[in-house]
């Protein structure tokens, strides 16, 4: 047995703090980036860098590596070296303004033109105002008039002529020009005369009247085309005064902005509407003001009419030195594209391009967005919204209501803008697996993925890394400074996080725990400095925060209520290990487990499997049990056996295959007759020719069965059985450590089940063919059942 025993220095892996060249983190210089991480930041590195489509990045990893907080580093530090990308404004489309123009400016360019409009605007107001109530004008205006009233003076002294002819003069009144009759005398009929007529009378001004308007047609058309001829020369004589102040103030816009075709565009239109509508700038809002309701009413239209010039500034990158990296912790479908606003007028909703709102892709365009990939998928319509945008490269903001079938009121429908952004996803690998499976378009959108690994080498270089990222956070988090030894005992710690002694935690929210807990402590303490005796300190009062079902689990051990010895022999019984988790805590919990052998066909019947309380994993490696027997003694004969396993008191179920040596030498145990040390626990997966494979957990196997064994009294022959390759797993407590040094517990390594049933049986497994051995014992028992079946078949 003693070539199987583990010595100290297998169990653990010290610290050795006296290769650290400090006294105390003081003494080191704050960690710039990530440890550990070289295969993820290349990826980070090589897609930051690739400005092509489709090179969007998934980042993968566990929780708690610094995936999120590296992420935040790199896009930051990448986003200095690109310019700070563009305003967006939204701008009325005064030829259909239910499809709103998207114009882009330089950076920081939005609010300056929104400046510039509102300027303008109020000085064309202000301008065209004086301009009609000019001297000039009134005299330019007065000389058409002047022209046009000598024209139809003419045309209407030519019409009295022929009027008289038949009896009429014209004249105008209210209904503009009307035909008079005239009295014998040549003066016109008053209304009264003109009632007291005869019959024969009134006939006779009906008749010529009637022949009068034919006559007179021609000249009613010259009148009115005069008339339309007037109106036009006064309508292009104010749109030439408009035209000219709007083109002046347009043009010192100009100047004081980087034009682009989309800007330009909008302020020619944006000019020729308001010459289109210049009467609308003529009288000021003062002027119209009135308490009659109708005529508020008038007044709001007037004003609203005014928000058609207003700027909707949907992105001002102003303030902003550097590319956008936006992180969105929320990526809900509206969130992320945008959205189209209403408002409530007198019971109407209504909306218009100043409604429009932007998203975080609108925010993130031209640097780096950030996205929780399980959030993104979780929102309605997000993910399919994020993927339409990529793959067009423009960003629509549209309502839900038409993806998902409602019936929506009538609402605009904005210029999609065009996208320039790096989306970055966060998420477990997992998640990762499932969209590069079954989504196609993800494949083609995130071409690049930075696996965060959840540990690390433990070598000379990470481990003063560590000591840094422990310095940096001890700055950050204005923290006591940590001494070497304080130090190395996290970083033992971080090894048995890391389930591996050559290895380190990169979990490193588990560690910042550790930091901040054990600075409390020393400060509790009146401490100074953070020592070791704070690091075990905080160890221990987060075990005990959390540690109380392991607890009640071993108080049922101490009552007997859980049947278990760890002295003696039996034959048929063992004792197996299992890892309980209870959230932040796990712990080993060792179960007993028997076997009953009798004869029959059945084979090994597992009893979890049958009762249905075991997983597939566990059932499995039952099942190997069969291979194993089948290979080792069914070469020359059937295998006339019935056999039952159970795990004893376990109504939780039971899952994983780490059981499946134990189980075999259970059975083994029951067929020979042979008795199994009680006192030795065993962990480890079997495989069909009998080799031992790794298992999980098991320093906290180890420490479960020890503790039972020191609840119980230790006899200093107890111990437990694990596969050799888990010893580079081995980083046990000092309690388990004091026990080996002292030869009272024991931790044996194996590599197949013969060394395995020489530890536990105390005899030589030899073959089948050596008699006084296991092997040739189990034989032996199997050739009698086999006879036996076959005499019961005759």
């Amino acid at each position: 047995m003693e070539r199987f025993r583990l010595t100290e220095d297998q169990l653990y892996k010290v610290c050795d703090c006296r290769s650290f060249d400090f006294e105390t983190t003081e003494d080191l210089t704050p960690l710039q980036g990530i440890i550990g991480q070289d295969r993820a930041v290349k990826a980070m590195d090589f897609g930051l860098k690739i400005e092509k489509s489709g090179y969007n990045i998934y980042v993968s990893g566990a929780w708690g590596t610094g995936r999120k907080s590296y992420v935040n580093l790199i896009t930051e530090t990448m986003a200095i070296k690109k310019d700070r990308g563009k305003d967006w404004v939204y701008v009325n489309n005064f030829e259909n303004p239910y499809n709103p123009k998207a114009i882009y400016l330089e950076g920081g360019e939005a609010k300056t033109f929104e400046k510039l409009i509102k300027r303008s605007l109020r000085l064309i107001k202000k301008q065209v105002k004086e301009a009609f109530a000019s001297r000039d004008y009134e005299n330019s205006k007065a000389m058409l008039m002047e022209a046009y009233n000598h024209k139809t003076r003419e045309i209407i002294d030519e019409l009295n002529e022929i009027g008289k002819k038949f009896g009429f003069v014209f004249s105008h009144n209210d209904q503009g020009l009307v035909s008079v009759p005239l009295k014998e005398d040549g003066n016109p009929m008053t209304e009264k005369e003109y009632k007291n007529i005869s019959d024969e009378e009134f006939t006779r001004l009906k008749n010529n009247s009637n022949t009068l308007g034919i006559e007179a047609v021609d000249y009613f058309n010259q009148l009115r085309s005069e008339e339309e001829k007037l109106s036009a020369k006064v309508r292009a004589m104010d749109e030439s005064i408009v035209k000219k102040i709007v083109e002046f103030n347009i043009e010192s816009m100009r100047k004081k902005l980087k034009l682009n075709p989309g800007l330009e565009e909008y302020l020619q239109d944006m000019a020729g509407d308001i010459v289109e509508n210049l009467d609308r700038f003529r009288v000021d809002k003062e002027e119209s003001g009135n308490s009659n309701p109708l005529l508020l009413l008038t007044q709001n239209s007037e004003e609203n009419f005014f928000d058609r010039y207003e700027i909707n500034i949907l992105i001002d990158n102003g303030s902003r030195e550097a590319a956008p990296v936006v992180f969105e912790s929320n990526p809900t479908y509206y969130n992320l594209i945008g959205a189209v606003e209403y408002r409530n007028e007198m019971g109407v909703m209504k909306t218009d391009f100043t409604q429009i709102k932007s998203g975080t892709l609108h925010e993130a365009n031209g640097g780096y967005l950030v996205i929780e990939a399980k959030e993104l998928l979780s929102a309605p319509f997000a993910w399919q919204a994020l993927k339409r945008t990529l793959l067009t490269g423009k960003l629509h903001i549209e309502s839900l209501g038409k993806h998902s079938g409602a019936i929506v009121t009538s609402t605009i429908k904005p210029e999609p803008i065009p996208i320039d952004v790096k989306v970055i996803l966060i998420g477990d690998y997992y998640l990762y697996s499932l969209l590069h499976e079954y989504d196609e378009e993800f494949r083609k959108l995130f071409r690049i993925m930075a696996d965060f690994d959840s540990e690390m080498d433990r070598d000379d270089d990470n481990v003063m890394r560590f000591a840094r990222f422990i310095a940096t956070h001890c700055e950050k988090e204005n923290l006591l400074p940590f001494d070497k030894g304080a130090v190395g005992r996290i970083v033992e710690y971080s090894a048995r996080l890391a389930d591996q002694k050559d290895k380190l935690t990169a979990r490193f929210n588990k560690i910042v725990a550790i930091l901040i807990e054990a600075d409390q402590w020393a400060r509790i303490y009146g401490d100074q400095v953070v020592s070791e005796k704070h690091i075990e300190k905080t160890l221990y009062e987060i075990n005990q925060r959390t540690n109380k079902v392991e607890e009640k689990v071993m108080e049922m051990f101490e009552s007997n209520d859980y049947l278990l010895e760890v002295q003696g022999k039996k034959i048929g019984e063992i004792n197996g290990l299992a890892v309980l988790g209870t959230g932040q805590y796990t712990f080993g919990k060792p179960s007993k487990i028997t076997v009953s052998t009798y004869h029959g066909k059945a084979g090994i019947i597992n009893i979890e499997r049958e009762v249905r309380t075991s997983g597939s994993i566990h059932d499995k490696g039952v099942m190997i049990l069969t291979g194993y027997m089948g290979y080792k003694y069914a070469q020359d004969k059937p295998l006339a056996l019935s056999a039952s396993i159970v795990f004893e008191q376990l109504y939780s179920g039971v899952d994983g295959d780490s059981a499946s040596s134990t189980e075999l030498y259970a059975l083994l145990s029951s067929i020979a007759g042979i008795p199994v040390n009680q006192g030795i626990a065993v962990t480890g997966s079997i495989n069909q020719r009998g080799q031992i494979q790794p298992i999980g957990g098991v320093n906290e196997k180890i420490e479960g069965f020890f503790k039972v064994c020191r609840m119980k009294g230790l006899s200093g022959e107890q111990g437990v059985i694990i596969p050799h390759q888990n010893v580079k797993n081995l980083m046990l407590s000092e309690e388990v450590l004091q026990a080996v040094i002292a030869r009272d517990f024991h931790i044996y390594s194996v590599r197949d089940v013969d060394e395995g049933i020489e530890i536990l049986m105390g005899m030589k497994p030899g073959d089948i063919e050596t008699k006084g051995t296991v092997h040739y014992l189990v034989n032996e028992r199997l050739k009698v059942l086999a006879k036996n079946d076959s005499e019961a078949g005759e």
